[in-house]
């Protein structure tokens, strides 16, 4: 199916200029300057190539936070082997989503046959393998969930680092980067030993500012921290519920503020970016979560799977009010909150739109399948993949599904694809008789 296919060889590979614009200034572009129609700066880089905050998708959840590709950008909506620009094989396993800067493309892997975890980088244009850079050498866990990999964690890049978090040696290890892939620094950011449900570790960092936000929720000593992008050094760190949940930490401006959501533990709560502040807190969805939290205006939206199914509705304004909940289940994926309704694919594989203010369903679909990657916002199109690498094209409209397209794109898929421009990443692997073999794929028009 895969076209093009780029050799294994990594190579060593260098990075032109300097791209040092923040995370945290593209997320005030898009929550605030963008949406009231104002147009971001437009840095220039060393080479003579322009670009904005909104020219890549530097985190997990993309530009702004909310898995929204920028204005202007463009996916194809069938995807089919005719859409492939091209596709690179990506060595060993791991479910982390693309990190698209101007010109790489960063990923990690883990090899539990060598004991190692790394971080790869890709030359965005061709799909080139440019380097390798393995973080650990043995100390990986001994179980984990058969559905979870020793490489969920999607990296962060800061504009001038690239961090990851590793579940490695009983601690969460974060390492930082060049964009060359010289290790700049790596600390332990606390003690992770999950005793109750071994299932490993999945949340990606998350950056404000200059600061890497890290969250661990486990039965144990749960902890949500940040440290110091430049040094990785810890400028604050608070507990949490001593509860397994998965969720990543996103940072978002609700209530008139800049707050990190954080869903799991029985509770959805706002913390204060600055010193890690509890802001508010709702006693709602379940112990375990792993999606990430979103937002519209003011309203914060979860969804939890273990061990009781709830998705649900809180006012981030202070208060932590529940505005409504349902009994549907998003345990895995993401939901998707957009112009004043919510999106989701359940587990049980029913497309939902819900409007915000109330939850009342607006129309319901079934698409079938399993569901661990969380859909994306094309413009009005919103993508989904299942686990088996089916994909589903569909308008974001409470009027009504509308399809619009779709298609296979491999056997498996479970990492959240990234769109930048007029194209769209995906990790997905391949099964082809006894072999597994993962590949980052590029889809155009």
């Amino acid at each position: 199916m895969f076209q093009n296919i780029i050799s294994n060889r990594l190579v060593p590979g260098a990075l032109r200029g300097g791209e040092s614009y923040s995370r945290r200034q593209a997320l005030i572009a898009g929550s605030g300057v963008a949406a009231a129609g104002i147009v971001a700066p437009t840095l220039c880089w060393a080479d003579g190539a322009e670009t904005s905050p909104e020219s890549g998708w530097w985190t997990w959840r993309g530009p702004n936070g909310n898995n929204v590709a920028a204005s202007g950008s463009t996916a194809p909506t069938k995807y089919s082997s005719d859409r492939i620009a091209w596709a690179s094989p990506v060595p060993g396993r791991g479910h982390s989503s693309p990190i698209v800067t101007q010109k790489h493309i960063f990923l990690t892997t883990a090899d539990t046959s060598k004991e190692t975890q790394s971080v790869l980088a890709y030359d965005r244009r061709d799909g080139k393998p440019l380097w390798a850079q393995v973080v650990h050498r043995g100390g990986l866990p001994q179980e984990n969930h058969r559905k979870n990999t020793e490489a969920s964690p999607t990296v962060a890049f800061d504009g001038q680092r690239v961090i990851a978090a590793f579940y490695n040696s009983s601690a969460i290890q974060l390492t930082a980067l060049s964009p060359e892939g010289e290790q700049l620094w790596q600390t332990s950011v606390g003690r992770y030993d999950p005793r109750a449900y071994q299932y490993g570790y999945a949340a990606s960092p998350a950056i404000d500012r200059d600061r890497v936000i890290v969250a661990a929720d486990f039965d144990g000593e749960s902890f949500l921290a940040a440290h110091d992008c430049r040094t990785g050094e810890n400028i604050w760190k608070v507990s949490r519920a001593n509860a397994t949940s998965f969720s990543s930490p996103i940072v978002a401006q609700v209530g008139g503020r800049d707050q990190i959501l954080l869903s799991g533990g029985n509770m959805l709560a706002g913390y204060d970016p600055a010193d890690g502040k509890l802001l508010w807190s709702s006693p709602v969805t379940t112990m375990a979560t792993c999606g990430t939290v979103v937002w519209d205006g003011d309203l914060v939206f979860a969804s939890g799977g273990y061990p009781k199914s709830e998705t649900a509705c809180v006012r981030g304004d202070g208060s932590g009010r529940v505005v409504w909940t349902n009994q549907q289940k998003c345990y895995e994926q993401s939901l998707l909150a957009h112009a004043g309704y919510v999106y989701a694919v359940t587990d049980a594989g029913i497309a939902h739109c819900w409007r915000a203010t109330d939850g009342e369903t607006m129309w319901r679909e079934r698409l079938g399948g399993l569901y661990s990657s969380s859909p994306v916002l094309v413009g009005d199109v919103i993508h989904v993949f299942n686990e088996q690498a089916e994909g589903f094209a569909f308008r974001a409209t409470p009027d009504k599904y509308e399809n619009v397209g779709g298609g296979k794109v491999g056997d498996e898929a479970f990492a959240t694809p990234s769109v930048v421009g007029d194209t769209m990443y995906l990790r997905v692997a391949r099964n082809q008789a006894a072999r597994r073999q993962e590949y980052l794929v590029a889809l155009k028009e």
